[in-house]
């Protein structure tokens, strides 16, 4: 296996039993619900997952934080430590500022005879964790890491994010989504159909009347955008609402186009905080996002 490591965010939302079979090295980020602060591991060890959201949905308020640099220039030196360069996948610069955090403890260690490359996936979610997954998987072919480096800065543009969520206030209120007055209606039963763009934005694309149909909408802009050439691999994330997502599993199957979903996992408390309960994400090599 090539000699380095790579560094996640726990926003991926991959399980921590992937993460470890993958090994990768997690800089978890933090959130605040009720008043206290919680690091924000993938098995989520100081407040079970189905809490947190029942806790959204009696109307605890949630906020998040981002990694520091010198927790970052920490991770670098522990890694660098054991010999090897490293490889950090950030996630998206347009939604948290970890990115920048990375980017200037990278830079404390420029005249390293180590190297430090870093990634803005521009994604979030199960999107980042699809890009961590695609490098872990590389790594473990042999890839040097100034190939990968160049690899997933082209192919974290054909990973397409497209959801669905249940209540836009979350979204709105944490300033996570411009524009989105224009979607936010008083008609019963409309549902929000969004997108993560190329700069790592969250981007209201389309409004349809009830959840079966925006369900249904996830899997058309899976059959409409994606890219055959590319993997097969599809994940999908969930706000406590593991049924629905069982859903777009089989109607993503049924689409007869080889398609393997492989992991359905929760969405996160660092992303959870923000989309709020019942939002469905879908995640996939697209022919662009």
């Amino acid at each position: 296996m090539a000699k380095y490591s790579i560094i996640i965010n726990s926003s991926v939302d991959l399980t921590e039993e992937m993460r470890r079979e993958l090994d990768l090295v997690l800089a978890p980020l933090r959130f605040t619900i009720d008043g206290k602060e919680h690091v924000n591991h993938l098995d989520y060890r100081t407040l079970p997952v189905e809490e947190f959201y029942q806790r959204l949905r009696d109307g605890a308020l949630a906020t998040t934080s981002q990694m520091n640099v010198s927790e970052y220039a920490d991770l670098i030196e522990k890694e660098f430590k054991k010999g090897k360069d490293v490889l950090i996948l950030a996630f998206s610069s347009a939604l948290s500022g970890t990115f920048n955090s990375a980017r200037i403890a990278a830079d404390l260690f420029k005249d390293h005879k180590q190297k430090v490359y870093l990634i803005d996936t521009k994604a979030a979610s199960l999107g980042e964790g699809l890009i961590a997954y695609l490098a872990a998987k590389k790594r473990a072919e042999g890839m040097p890491i100034e190939e990968l480096y160049a690899y997933l800065e082209e192919m974290k543009y054909h990973v397409a994010h497209w959801f669905t969520v249940d209540d836009l206030m979350f979204l709105k209120r944490g300033g996570r989504l411009g524009g989105a007055s224009a979607f936010l209606g008083s008609v019963l039963k409309i549902k929000p159909i969004l997108h993560v763009d190329i700069e790592g934005r969250l981007i209201p694309m389309e409004k349809v009347r009830g959840r079966k149909k925006a369900l249904r909408t996830l899997v058309a802009k899976v059959l409409e955008t994606h890219d055959p050439n590319l993997p097969k691999d599809v994940f999908i994330s969930h706000g406590d609402d593991l049924e629905a997502a069982l859903q777009v599993q089989e109607q993503i199957e049924e689409l007869g186009l080889g398609l393997k979903v492989n992991l359905i996992n929760h969405i996160g408390p660092v992303i959870g905080a923000h989309a709020g309960p019942g939002t469905i994400a879908v995640f996939f090599f697209a022919t662009q996002r």
